[in-house]
């Protein structure tokens, strides 16, 4: 905007350049449509009609931005506004605009029938393509309003400024002014409301009870008879964890000897008055249900709701013979991405308290009668369980193993070792000083991953290169990432391209879909757990040929 310093009047030409009218600029819609086909090239993971209409609304809103910040650059260099193209350009434009569109849809669902037979997923039929198009232009259209709204309340702000400043300045104080408010209101008011609503919600779905898990009557189970904390205690994941997993004649039918009932522990955010007194209690519980004589001892740490992949924990008891104890505890109502976004800091905790209050307890029992002590976590998971660790050789100092899924990019032991990894072995399977210690896996033989002695105790990060939870960051904002400029993972497109916005847009999308792809993409993980469980734990006698056998068997609990 440019001023008469005589008169303090506005002159037409600024005024052209700072006036957009209703509709849609020129330079703005060609940028809209332009990251909007952009949006439509390969990402991790198969997307629907919903998430990829949501990303290509959001890409279309960014580039409308783009396209008219460029022409008011232009209009403020030139001291005038851009000459608009001929009615007859416009609309030459439109048909191009309306013919790409149709041809990026078609190489759409090719890239994307091809992603999903890699995959094994259904194709999408057509009805899913203008399902598409018509939530893409209502996010567009959404967004387009919020940010026009946002501009008039900016300059009523400036042009209150402007009436003790200098009309630029006011301007830019007025715009700097509802940005702050923006961001109070969002993390003030809006968030609190929000999180009182979602902490209620999550709240009471963690108190239902279903019939599909009995309590328990067994004392080798929380909440069974002589247990120290209650079945409704223990938050609906909780009585899920407990009530699952093998039984004693299942273990024996397996194994073709006789099994134990295996013990599993448990306690809720109901059960105690804080993390530290949460973790004291599930010692206390392990110890009266019998956990520190079993062979095997198992730590786990959970996700946002408290959730345990069952395929981790069960693995670790056929393993065993049931002669093990799984202990475990929940640190949050919200659900995993939720928890990630805001409750990072109380699964650290809960993971550094827990192992820990474990870790004394099992220290002052007499060398020969410890059991096997591992860990293990999957997702927001692992995050916490890392935290009670300086590092992969911390791991293998106080533990005999540690099986990590499905790692997110926040974990700070896997960050660091995934950066200094060995030359020549890429970001999404690294290879770590040799494997002395730690191996990275996405399939059972890259436990054979270098070829070198692998002596106990051992870590395992089991992850896929299709997983956006593993690689999401907000770097892909403005940053390429290694996995996309190395060689792909097998069930990564050759022809997928970091593009800066859009990447960070798409693998933002994919996280919502990271579970809803078959085992051994994506976030779904259960077969190969297996071969992580038989490298770590190398029970005497165990072959080949069981770790198949329970590759079934986990398999089957997708």
């Amino acid at each position: 905007m440019t001023t008469d310093t005589a008169t303090g009047t506005e002159r037409p030409a600024a005024k052209a350049v700072a006036t957009n009218g209703g509709g849609l600029g020129f330079g703005g819609a060609v940028g809209a449509v332009l990251l909007a086909w952009l949006s439509l090239t390969p990402s991790l993971l198969p997307r629907g009609p919903l998430f990829q209409g949501l990303v290509s609304g959001a890409a279309a809103a960014v580039g409308y931005g783009l396209g008219v910040a460029v022409a008011a650059l232009i209009g403020w260099l030139l001291h005038r506004p851009p000459p608009g193209p001929p009615r007859a350009v416009r609309w030459a434009v439109g048909l191009l605009a309306c013919a790409g569109t149709v041809g990026v849809l078609i190489w759409y669902a090719g890239w994307q029938n091809d992603l999903r037979t890699l995959m094994g997923v259904p194709d999408l039929g057509w009805p899913s393509y203008p399902i598409l198009v018509a939530i893409a232009a209502v996010v567009f259209f959404v967004l387009l309003v919020v940010a026009r709204v946002c501009r008039a309340a900016a300059r009523g702000t400036g042009q209150l400024f402007a009436r003790v400043l200098p009309p630029r300045v006011a301007a830019l104080l007025g715009g700097i002014a509802v940005v702050a408010l923006g961001i109070a209101i969002l993390n003030g008011v809006v968030a609190e409301v929000a999180m009182s609503a979602l902490n209620g919600t999550f709240k009471a779905v963690n108190n239902e009870v279903s019939e599909d898990t009995p309590k328990p009557d067994s004392p080798e189970r929380s909440g069974g008879p002589g247990s120290l904390v209650s079945w409704d205690s223990l938050g609906r994941q909780g009585r899920i964890f407990v009530a699952n997993g093998p039984t004693a004649v299942e273990l024996t039918a397996f194994s073709g000897r006789p099994a134990r009932a295996p013990i599993r522990v448990y306690t809720g955010l109901a059960s105690a008055e804080n993390i530290r007194a949460e973790a004291d209690l599930a010692v206390a519980e392990l110890r009266r249900a019998g956990g520190f004589d079993r062979s095997v001892l198992g730590v786990a740490t959970t996700t946002g709701t408290g959730w345990i992949n069952e395929s981790t924990a069960s693995g670790v008891e056929y393993l065993a013979n049931g002669d093990s104890a799984l202990v475990s505890m929940q640190y949050s109502y919200l659900p995993s991405w939720l928890s990630f976004l805001v409750d990072q800091e109380r699964a650290r905790q809960a993971g550094q308290a827990l192992f820990e209050a474990v870790h004394a307890a099992w220290d002052t029992l007499p060398p020969d009668r410890r059991p096997k002590l591992v860990v293990f976590g999957e997702s927001l998971g692992s995050f916490g369980g890392e935290a009670a660790f300086a590092g992969i050789q911390d791991m293998a100092a106080r533990t005999d193993g540690v099986l990590f899924v499905g790692p997110t990019a926040t974990n700070p032991v896997w960050r660091d070792a995934t950066a200094r990894r060995d030359p020549g072995s890429p970001q999404w399977l690294p290879i770590y000083r040799d494997g002395q210690t730690a191996r990275f896996i996405a399939a059972p033989p890259d436990l054979a991953r270098p070829d070198r002695p692998w002596p106990a105790p051992r870590v395992v990060y089991l992850q896929h290169a299709s997983d956006p939870i593993t690689w999401w960051t907000p770097r892909l904002l403005f940053q390429e990432p290694d996995w996309l400029r190395e060689p792909r993972g097998p069930d990564v497109l050759t022809n997928t391209r970091w593009i800066p916005v859009v990447t960070f847009l798409q693998v933002s999308a994919d996280m919502a879909v990271s579970t809803d792809v078959p085992d051994g993409h994506g976030h779904t993980f259960h077969a190969a757990i297996a071969d992580a469980w038989a490298a770590i734990l190398a029970p005497p006698g165990w072959t080949a040929a069981d770790t198949e056998r329970l590759r079934g068997v986990l398999r089957n609990e997708d």
